[in-house]
């Protein structure tokens, strides 16, 4: 077995938990929950203002008049999710928010807010110009729209970011979303292209005998190696687009993805965690959230095909049920169902229906949280990744069994 970091430091930080809810599945009460929240969703949106920033999505100096637009935690992600939502068979919307007059003009929001980084940060799946234009080519699929996105995706190959968010892996991610969509071999290409040139950056660590990448970030260099910004959701792209790749270099990417995830494994007994960056080492007990934490690495690699991460995952698992559900809410990006998908993206591996058990019993408790939050401040998140539309699909998951996390796994 490789060798793995162990360390006597706590796994989670109770004081970011607290108990699960003893609240039974309810599956009317979970449909019914849905329903709520596209209902109020919907019943908030204004062609002039979309939707309302929620308190806890605010930067500090923030307008809190100033409708947020981008995917992850604005208006773009919340039509998205609305018919991902209806799409899927859970809800019936009460109308097209994807029309072209409609995607101009967050389009036009989105780059001003973006300011002087527009241009640059266009290519960005979750903050960018790329994500409205897919969702503008899932509606109506022109020429146009498409050689848009192509370039995109040409221009943010070498991103300094070398992450999800704003760089190359996400464009990589929607190039393969692109090919799903179309068989287009031009989209393949751009895959290939893209995964070479990250393959070429990688670095070596030394301490860890494992590849990572090097993060040009906010003003900063960083090795995170989480979810969002790090190794792991990189290694989205890679494992759901292998096909497209030549099976030798297949074959080397799983070998890298594999060992850098079980070099950087932090075990406690048969529970297992990672620290959000590789270096330098953390100060605190490690982070439980899909962003930082057991549960990203669990959705990002849970279809990694083969056994070697088997025990890893499992255990994993194991960490995040353990922690309990988060305090920050029921949202996936740091909240109780992105936790949640954890469960069922390991009851997706290997059909043990406790991993399902454990997800309905998060769902239940993310819904008394979604309750909880609205009569505090009024009004639902209208937001993707922070927020209750993105919960909402996490509750329809729940409800199918499946595992399809959001602008992950489907788009």
């Amino acid at each position: 077995m490789v060798d793995s970091i162990r360390s006597p430091s706590c796994l989670f930080d109770p004081l970011r938990h607290e108990p699960l809810k003893a609240i039974p599945w309810d599956e009317g009460r979970v449909r019914a929950c849905i329903g709520r929240i596209t209902a109020e969703t919907e019943a908030r949106f204004t062609p002039e203002g979309w939707w309302p920033p929620h308190p806890r999505d605010l930067e500090p100096g923030e307008d809190a008049e100033l409708p947020a637009t981008s995917l992850y935690w604005g208006a773009c992600g919340v039509v998205w999710a609305l018919h991902h939502l209806q799409e899927a068979g859970a809800v019936r919307l009460q109308r097209d928010y994807r029309g072209a007059e409609g995607l101009a003009d967050l389009l036009a929001r989105n780059t001003a807010w973006l300011g002087d980084e527009a241009t640059a940060q266009a290519g960005s799946f979750m903050m960018g110009e790329l994500p409205l234009r897919l969702i503008e080519h899932a509606a109506a699929p022109l020429s146009a729209t498409a050689d848009r996105l192509a370039d995109l995706i040409a221009a943010n190959m070498s991103h300094p970011a070398r992450e999800l968010m704003w760089g190359s892996p996400g464009t990589m991610l929607a190039a393969l979303f692109l090919h799903q969509r179309t068989g287009e071999a031009r989209w393949a290409e751009l895959f290939r292209n893209t995964a070479a040139v990250l393959w070429s950056q990688r670095s070596w660590s030394e301490e860890f005998a494992c590849h990572y990448w090097v993060q040009d970030l906010y003003g900063r260099q960083s090795t995170y190696i989480d979810a969002v910004h790090g190794f792991v959701a990189t290694a989205v792209p890679l494992i759901h687009g292998r096909h497209l790749l030549d099976e030798a270099d297949w074959g080397a990417w799983q070998a890298c993805i594999e060992n850098t995830v079980l070099r950087t494994a932090t075990w406690e007994g048969r529970q297992v965690n990672w620290r959000p960056v590789l270096t330098p080492p953390p100060t605190k007990p490690l982070l439980m959230q899909y962003c930082h934490g057991a549960p990203g690495f669990v959705i990002c690699l849970a279809d990694m095909p083969g056994t070697a991460l088997n025990a890893v995952l499992e255990a994993a698992g194991e960490a995040a049920w353990a922690a309990g559900p988060l305090k920050k809410g029921s949202n996936l990006c740091h909240g109780t169902g992105g936790n949640g998908y954890a469960f069922l993206k390991l009851y997706q591996r290997t059909g043990d229906a406790v991993w399902l058990q454990r997800a309905q019993a998060f769902a239940m408790h993310g819904i008394a949280q979604t309750e909880a939050d609205a009569h505090q401040y009024g009004q639902l998140r209208y937001s993707l990744w922070t927020g209750d539309p993105g919960f909402a699909i996490y509750l329809w998951d729940c409800l199918r069994g499946r595992a399809e996390f959001p602008t992950l796994d489907v788009f």
